[in-house]
């Protein structure tokens, strides 16, 4: 596998992974919460390989060696992160590979800049989560109370072996050591005293203070114009449950893949080969 070479864009304020030709057409990956431009590791240079692209994957603000954001991590603030690097890689019109929350964005700004956006590669992920109307103020009050509360230190560990058990331990999906470590090791900083701790943000564990509700994503979706292809894993997130089939049949021109493996099956070392040639395949005719 290639080496990724690391950028910095928006003026420094989100660190990214490239690999491939600088010259070659280039996609953006965007990846899933509390994740970061790892998640593309395993992927990526297959399909730079097999397509001749080139592949350049962000961490938004918060994750990863990006900047922390003074306010909030809404939904919709990360579109200025694909936004910001769309404009400073000198990019009008993009394909989108995004995994789970990154699909999420990458939707929004789908529908919202319809002429920013080439192709929708999405990876286990559709839409947004979403509250219900009358949920609102309970969903707002929750998030201003979190908001208050004094927030906890970096979780910190001996060496980063353990802190992959306690992702594979915790995570909010199930992730095995080896799919989690690109992205653990990347989302660690070492500590004078030997041990590592977290990078992320700690604000974004807070709960949301507000959340689109489902009419208004179904309304996101049905307003995307260009091709799409979800990839999914078998045990992921979406399968038959109810929100991800009206997801799905929302989008008009949606091909859809179930694939062996669960919600980072890009990532997965015996499902990545077959993500990418599904892309490929897909891609190419």
């Amino acid at each position: 596998m290639s080496e990724p070479r690391p950028l910095r864009l928006a003026g420094g304020r989100l660190a990214a992974l490239a690999w491939g030709d600088e010259q070659a057409p280039t996609w953006l990956a965007l990846h899933g919460w509390l994740d970061n431009a790892a998640s593309f590791s395993r992927l990526a240079p297959r399909l730079v390989a097999a397509l001749g692209i080139r592949v350049v994957a962000i961490d938004f603000a918060g994750h990863g060696l990006s900047h922390h954001r003074r306010g909030d991590y809404a939904l919709w603030d990360y579109c200025h992160d694909l936004i910001d690097a769309c404009d400073h890689l000198g990019l009008t019109r993009v394909t989108l590979l995004a995994h789970s929350m990154g699909a999420g964005v990458a939707c929004l700004t789908a529908a919202a800049l319809p002429e920013r956006v080439e192709t929708l590669i999405l990876i286990d992920g559709l839409g947004a989560l979403t509250t219900e109307a009358g949920e609102a103020p309970a969903q707002l009050r929750k998030g201003l109370l979190a908001d208050r509360r004094p927030l906890s230190p970096a979780p910190r560990y001996p060496d980063s072996e353990t802190a992959v058990a306690a992702r594979v331990a915790g995570g909010a999906t199930p992730i095995d050591a080896e799919t989690a470590r690109p992205l653990v090791s990347r989302n660690l900083e070492a500590l004078p005293d030997g041990h590592v701790q977290l990078r992320t943000d700690a604000r974004l564990l807070r709960p949301s203070l507000v959340r689109l509700a489902p009419e208004q994503v179904g309304a996101m979706l049905k307003a995307i114009r260009c091709p799409v292809l979800l990839v999914e894993g078998k045990t992921g997130i979406l399968g038959e449950r109810a929100r991800a089939r009206h997801a799905r049949a929302a989008v008009t021109r949606l091909t859809r893949c179930v694939l062996p493996g669960g919600h980072h099956l890009h990532l997965e070392p015996s499902v990545a080969a077959v993500v990418a040639e599904t892309i490929v395949r897909w891609h190419e005719n």
